[in-house]
């Protein structure tokens, strides 16, 4: 990608991975990471338009891929009334509201309203369900995994509690790849 990456998103990524090299565990991860998300969407205005745009459907564009897939941030993308079905990930989870209001549920779990900034974690055995709220404009969750679950089979529980391998994949266009380590790096000048 040419474009260079949004100072708060760098620096969220270089917080991660720093995160992720340094835990003891998983729930470490979620607790010192839950801080980090927070700090990262009580600001919208960094997000690049490209991994934004008002679509068609629910779109999941891949943000930072770690070139050793121990996580990867990603960006959830619902107009009205959009949203993910109900998934079990089986890796740890971070996610926070970054625009309008999505409502997270799971199987024999209460349904929540999250509003901007709210940020929820889950250590990977829960089935979650993500739906735009139905306010006005397109809603933009940002999460965390705890590996590339764009690329992974995630398991897809359907009404009946059967739970089917499903791979949702990323929208990147091709002029907007997702930011890698070097293109994270700050810049070197003579």
């Amino acid at each position: 990608m040419t474009a260079r990456v949004p100072e708060a998103l760098r620096r969220f990524i270089w917080d991660i991975q720093s995160m992720v090299e340094l835990a003891d565990s998983p729930r470490e991860i979620l607790f010192i990471g839950r801080d980090l998300m927070g700090r990262l969407v009580a600001s919208d205005d960094w997000l690049p338009p490209v991994f934004a745009p008002d679509g068609d459907g629910p779109c999941l564009y891949e943000l930072y891929r770690d070139d050793m897939e121990r996580f990867c941030v990603v960006a959830s993308v619902f107009a009205a009334g959009q949203g993910w079905p109900c998934f079990q990930d089986g890796v740890w989870e971070i996610s926070g509201v970054l625009r309008g209001e999505v409502v997270r549920s799971g199987p024999g779990a209460d349904a929540r309203v999250l509003a901007p900034g709210r940020v929820e974690t889950a250590l990977g055995g829960e089935a979650a369900a993500w739906t735009q709220a139905g306010a006005p404009g397109a809603a933009v969750v940002i999460h965390v995994y705890g590996g590339g679950i764009g690329r992974m089979a995630r398991g897809q529980v359907g009404p009946d509690g059967v739970v089917t391998p499903s791979v949702v994949g990323y929208a990147n266009p091709p002029d907007a790849p997702a930011y890698d380590i070097l293109s994270i790096q700050a810049e070197v000048t003579d």
